[in-house]
């Protein structure tokens, strides 16, 4: 399945890594179904943030009960790799739930997005729109 990602959310997730870097950005992915309407910033609030992200749990919070009160669903997360490529880090594969959520991974000007499966993440095709 092909995941639709609206054009303004790549720019703001290019935008969010070149404006942390050299530390990781991390933020939120929200839409429906297979597609990413909007991406929002949230804090990297990692102990080495240069090397890990770990988003802000109040930012987590807030996004689970706005979905629950009828906002927008919380389709996946966003992460930087400043120093790396955009593929699933072994820390990451650490982290790996399997909850089907998309991870969108930005490296450069790249940005690759990943379905944290009960296999571990998973590369998903995505087009803009």
């Amino acid at each position: 399945m092909t995941l639709e990602v609206a054009s303004d959310v790549i720019a703001t997730l290019l935008e969010e890594a070149a404006r942390a870097s050299p530390l990781e950005c991390c933020g939120l992915l929200y839409g429906k179904g297979e597609r990413i309407d909007a991406a929002s910033p949230a804090a990297n609030v990692a102990d080495d943030p240069a090397r890990r992200f770990e988003i802000d749990p109040m930012a987590l919070l807030t996004a689970h009960k706005a979905a629950r009160a009828g906002g927008p669903e919380l389709l996946g997360y966003y992460h930087s790799h400043p120093q790396g490529h955009p593929v699933p880090s072994a820390t990451d594969c650490e982290h790996s739930s399997g909850d089907g959520k998309v991870w969108a991974i930005v490296a450069g000007d790249e940005v690759t997005f990943w379905r944290d499966g009960e296999q571990g993440f998973e590369p998903v095709a995505h087009e803009l729109t």
